[in-house]
């Protein structure tokens, strides 16, 4: 197990050293939880947090590049239309049974 020393400042900060960050794999900025699974033991334990976001980031291309917003405006009106279409067809027909 590597162990390294580092100093708390008067704001309650410290500063992970560069080995651990690297083997951590933390960078500036990142998020890390800190617990202490057993008060007793004056032991804290820490880790990187990384939001399913920011792990599937950039994971599916777009269908374009870039979008052609008038064409997906154009799709998207028309499945409401088809939407409409369908919602007046079923009252029509549950009037009908209901008569």
């Amino acid at each position: 197990m590597q162990e390294r020393l580092t100093v708390m400042t008067r704001k309650g900060q410290i500063t992970i050293p560069a080995e651990i960050r690297r083997a951590l794999g933390l960078k500036e900025g990142d998020k890390i939880a800190i617990s202490l699974p057993d008060p007793g033991t004056q032991e804290v334990h820490l880790h990187p947090v990384r939001s399913v976001a920011e792990l599937t980031f950039g994971a599916l291309s777009p269908r374009k590049r870039p979008e052609d917003f008038r064409e997906l405006r154009e799709a998207f009106k028309e499945r409401i239309v088809e939407k409409e279409t369908r919602t007046r067809l079923q009252t029509r027909r549950w009037r009908e049974q209901s008569r």
